[in-house]
Formats: C-alpha cells, sequence, structure tokens
C-alpha cells in the first residue's frame, strides 16, 4: 500500500508540472471558482434575511426586500457567468495538458529502441496514448471543475454558519466527515480495479489492431471463429472488471449522501430546537439549513471526484511508465571518421548479441569490409543475417564487442548521421498515406521532378506509376493497399535509388518481384553499388554470384568466406546451400 502511495504521489507531482505550463489559466480558473462560490453561498444569507421581513400576513416590509432582491438577482447572474468562465477555462486547461502529454509520449515513441516495440503488444502501446490519455483529460477536467469548487464551498459554508450559530455548525462539523473516511475506504480497494481494467482495455485494442493488420491471414485461415473467440474472452474480461470497478466505486455516493442526510436531519431538528427557544430568528435557520445542504453537497462531490481520479491517475500512470522507459543512449564521442586505405568501410568486431539472454543468437562475430566491397551474407533462416544489418544500422545495441564505421564506433555517431550514410531496402515494405512523389522522396524532400521520375525509372516502376489514375499525383493510402507488394517495393528501392547513400544494405530487396523484373533491378543496383560499400541479405543465390566477398552464417557464426567460385569449390555448408536450390 505504502508503494501504491507513492507511486501516485510521483504521478500527481508530474501532472502538476503539466500544469504549471497552465499557470495563467489554472490561476483564473481558481479566481472564477472562488468567485462563483462566495456569490452561490451569499443567497441564502440575503433569503434568510428576505424572510425575516415577512413577519406575518399583511405585514411585509416591501421596502427592505428591494434592495435584497437586486442583491439577489446580481449574485444569480454574476455567479453563472463565473461558472462559465471556470468551465471554459477547465476545459482549456485539461484538454491542452492532455494534448501535452500526448504531444511528449508520441516524441518519446520516436527515441524508444526497437527492442521496446518488440516487447509490447503495439495496441497496447496505442492503448496508451489514446484511450489512457482520453481518460486522464476526463479525470482532470472533473477535477478541475470540482475538487477546489468543493473544497472552497465547505470553507465559505462554515464561515457563513459559524457567523450564524456556532453550537450548530460543530453538530454539522463533527458529523459529516464521516462521509469521508468511507469514501476514502472505498476508493482504496478499488485503484486495482481500475488498474486491471486499463490493462484488459489495452489488451482488447492490441486485438483489434492485430485483427485489422493481420485480416488477410485470418481470411486465409479460417481464423475468424478463433478470433472471435479471444476477443468475447477479453470483453468479457473487461466487461467483468469495468463492472466491479464501477459497482464499487459507485457505492461512495449512496453512502456519502446517507451519511450527509443524517447531518442534515440533525441540523433541522437542533434548529428548530434553537429557533422555538429564540436563540435564532426562523431566516436564519431557513439559512442554515440551506448551508447545511451545501456543506454536505461538496462531500458527495468529493466522493466522485476521487473515483474519476483514481482512474486518472492508474491512465496517467501507464502512459508516464511509457515516457519513462530507458531511450536510446546518445553518442558521446564527437571524433571524426578515419581514413585510409588500411582503415575498414566497416567493421565488426567480436560481436556478441541475443534478443533474449537465455538464447545466444551471435557470438564472437567479426569481420572486416573494405571500402567499395560488395558483400553478400546468406544462410538459413533465423542463423543471423537481417540480425547483423539491424546492429549495424544501432536498431539494437551489441551485448559485447563492437560495430565501426570508418574507424568510428556506431555507438558513437549520432542515429540520424548514420543512417543518412546508410540506405536500405528490406523485405518488409512501408508506404506512407501521401502521393507516390512523397514516398519515394522521402528521404530527400527538396528533390526535382527530374530526379524523381530518374530515381523511378532505375527501379522499373516508373511504368507502372504513369498507370496510375494520376501517376506520380496518386494518393496512396495507409501501406499503399493499393499496390501490390512488388510494386510496394519498387517505390522503397527508387526510394533508395534517390538517396544516393555511400552505403548500400539490401535485405532481401527484391522478394516480391517477379523474376524478369529482378533481372533488369540487379543490374540497376550493380550499376548504384558501383563504389560503394554494399551488404546484400539474400536467399536467392542467384542474386549473389558477382558479390566480392560471400559470408556463409549458421548459428550466428561465420562459417565460411570467400567469392562465389572459392566457396563451390569447397564444398562445405554454402555448395550444400546452392545444391539445395540448384
Amino acid at each position: 500500500m505504502k508503494a501504491r502511495s507513492t507511486d501516485n504521489k510521483r504521478i500527481l507531482k508530474r501532472l502538476f508540472k503539466y500544469i504549471s505550463g497552465h499557470a495563467a489559466a489554472a490561476v483564473f480558473s481558481l479566481i472564477t471558482a472562488a468567485a462563483y462560490v462566495v456569490l452561490i453561498l451569499y443567497i441564502p444569507v440575503l433569503t434568510g434575511n428576505a424572510i425575516d421581513l415577512v413577519v406575518a400576513k399583511d405585514k411585509v416590509d416591501f421596502e427592505g426586500l428591494k434592495p435584497i432582491i437586486l442583491k439577489l438577482l446580481i449574485c444569480i447572474g454574476c455567479g453563472a457567468l463565473s461558472q462559465w468562465l471556470m468551465t471554459v477555462l477547465n476545459n482549456h486547461i485539461a484538454f491542452e495538458i492532455v494534448s501535452d502529454i500526448r504531444d511528449d509520449a508520441f516524441k518519446k515513441l520516436q527515441k524508444l529502441p526497437v527492442s521496446y516495440f518488440d516487447r509490447n503488444p503495439h495496441g497496447d502501446i496505442l492503448s496508451r496514448i489514446t484511450n489512457d490519455a482520453e481518460s486522464l483529460s476526463d479525470g482532470l477536467l472533473i477535477g478541475f471543475t470540482k475538487l477546489f469548487s468543493s473544497l472552497l464551498t465547505i470553507l465559505v459554508t462554515l464561515f457563513f454558519m459559524i457567523r450564524l450559530n456556532p453550537l450548530i455548525t460543530v453538530v454539522v462539523v463533527v458529523v459529516t466527515p464521516v462521509s469521508l473516511f468511507v469514501a476514502a475506504f472505498i476508493a482504496k480497494r478499488t485503484h486495482a480495479m481500475f488498474l486491471k481494467q486499463s490493462a484488459q482495455k489495452g489488451e482488447q485494442t492490441s486485438l483489434i489492431n492485430e485483427a485489422m493488420f493481420v485480416r488477410k491471414a485470418v481470411y486465409a485461415y479460417n481464423m475468424q471463429d478463433r478470433m472471435n473467440e479471444r476477443f468475447d474472452r477479453i470483453n468479457e474480461e473487461l466487461a467483468d472488471s469495468s463492472l466491479k470497478a464501477t459497482f464499487f466505486s459507485s457505492l461512495v455516493n449512496p453512502s456519502t449522501r446517507f451519511v450527509n442526510s443524517l447531518v442534515y436531519a440533525g441540523v433541522g431538528i437542533f434548529g428548530a430546537i434553537s429557533a422555538i427557544n429564540g436563540m435564532i430568528s426562523v431566516g436564519q435557520l431557513s439559512a442554515f439549513l440551506a448551508y447545511a445542504g451545501q456543506y454536505t453537497k461538496p462531500f458527495n462531490e468529493i466522493s466522485s471526484v476521487i473515483t474519476e481520479l483514481q482512474n486518472a491517475i492508474v491512465c496517467a500512470g501507464r502512459v508516464f511508465d511509457m515516457m519513462d522507459e530507458d531511450e536510446l543512449p546518445v553518442p558521446g564521442d564527437k571524433d571524426d571518421y578515419k581514413s585510409g586505405s588500411e582503415i575498414p568501410a566497416v567493421a565488426f568486431d567480436n560481436v556478441v548479441f541475443s534478443y533474449v539472454p537465455e538464447k545466444p543468437l551471435i557470438t564472437g562475430f567479426s569481420l572486416d569490409v573494405k571500402e567499395g566491397q560488395r558483400i553478400a551474407i546468406v544462410g538459413p533462416t533465423g542463423c543471423g543475417k537481417t540480425t547483423m544489418i539491424n546492429l549495424l544500422m544501432h536498431f539494437y545495441e551489441v551485448k559485447g564487442g563492437s560495430i565501426k564505421l570508418y574507424g568510428r564506433d556506431v555507438r558513437d555517431i549520432p542515429r540520424e548521421e548514420l543512417r543518412s550514410r546508410v540506405g536500405m531496402v528490406l523485405q518488409d515494405t512501408w508506404i506512407r498515406k501521401g502521393t507516390v512523389r512523397d514516398n519515394i522522396a522521402m528521404n530527400r524532400p527538396d528533390a526535382t521532378e527530374e530526379e524523381i521520375v530518374e530515381a523511378a525509372k532505375a527501379a522499373y516502376a516508373h511504368s507502372f506509376i504513369k498507370r496510375l489514375p494520376k501517376g506520380y499525383d496518386t494518393v496512396l493510402s495507409e501501406n499503399g493497399e493499393e499496390l501490390s507488394q512488388g510494386q510496394r517495393q519498387l517505390i522503397c528501392i527508387a526510394r533508395v535509388m534517390l538517396k544516393t547513400p555511400s552505403i548500400l544494405v539490401l535485405d532481401e530487396a527484391t522478394s516480391s518481384i517477379d523474376t524478369r523484373t529482378e533481372i533488369k533491378i540487379q543490374k540497376a543496383f550493380d550499376h548504384m553499388m558501383e563504389g560503394r560499400t554494399s551488404f546484400v541479405v539474400a536467399h536467392r543465390l542467384s542474386t549473389i554470384m558477382e558479390a566480392d566477398n560471400i559470408i556463409v552464417m549458421n548459428n550466428g557464426n561465420i562459417v565460411e568466406t570467400g567469392t562465389h567460385e572459392e566457396l563451390l569449390k569447397k564444398k562445405g555448408f554454402y555448395k550444400e546451400l546452392y545444391d539445395s536450390q540448384f
């Protein structure tokens, strides 16, 4: 319980930092809330004074009533205006704070290592930034609107009641706090329920996200019933946890109302006896009853606010947990690249890496690549080919050894600089929502029309692009669903053709392209790779026969190296791979 309390304090402290960024609006909101509370609570005093001027039938002091009625109208009008201003300001503060948090959370996503996305379902990450942030917004809005005004109402009401009759005030003050203890008791036990509810929302969002992105596989393997069963199970669990959280939290309000009704009844009885004995007037009794209702009402509101804040704190905690994840380390060494023919363009020095600590993948990998060399990496699935490329691009941190680019450790090179020097064509294509032109010029938004067309021609994408409804101005949907897999890959190849990097990485770059087009693109790659250091990861050995050096990998280790002819003569593992394909 102490750990949770400390965690809640940490979350609230962090929220206040965001609130401080809107200090002026927050202060003005507090002023309008104070004005509203004072004006509304002054009304029972005026009403009591008016009642005392009605002595009996035909004995009404109308002259004395006129200024009281005028004051009542002013209080009601100014109170309504203050409440409207307070609501507008609170909406502004809550939505701006959540907007800031979402902005920071999204920027954090750009700094998180790839391993974070491997560990966490994408739907859960999405849920944190959308659903949890939305719940936080609702909680903040209710908190700003009700919490301060409720607390202020209690204090101002006490002030007016003490002025009317201190003895009756003591009765109210002694009994009312019981409702707070009831609210706190229930709130402590609903925190875990809201936490479970929030986590299950993330799981549900993750499943929906999965169902959308792999829908073709779902249809192909007739998995609709299985997906429905998974969704029904999660949906029922979410409904159950939501029902429990809502039910137990809803006990707060009727419990506090019961206590407050007892207070109101006690004030009525004690006040009536006091009025009979001449201790207070009928008007003062009327005002006191009104204040008794006003005094207990904030306790009901605070109890509901506590429930909303519990949920908001849980949601904020999930967002902040993501924002507190370790970022990619920032390079500290700013040494220049080394030059000279003896300096390898890329050097893998005794590299050790594993995705999971208990399952070693790459152990003691060493390789020197000279500038301009064309390196092919081949081997069976899971041997570590693509992993080596991921480590070169610094998508993951090596567990041991080092990878150097022209004598400079990739860990000491700013990622923007490293990745600007390397052009990648992956097996998995990515097309963003936008025109064909925008997708090709993603790395070079300042590229001219001629350069974009030339890159598309070099990638053999120009002909099919011209057949699209608006050519290069055709707007593609997210992930380019209008295009075939091969067409999407051609656009990705054109993107690299336009970038003209110093190091080229092709990871199964032509896996989705027909053989005839592949031969043409291979010629374009041959031209592009002239004078550039290149890494080609391939399963089809026909695409890498002309490589300067072929690295044969198995189980994370280099088992053979050499040219195509040299490796065939060795009659080793490469020969087995070659014979299996030809």
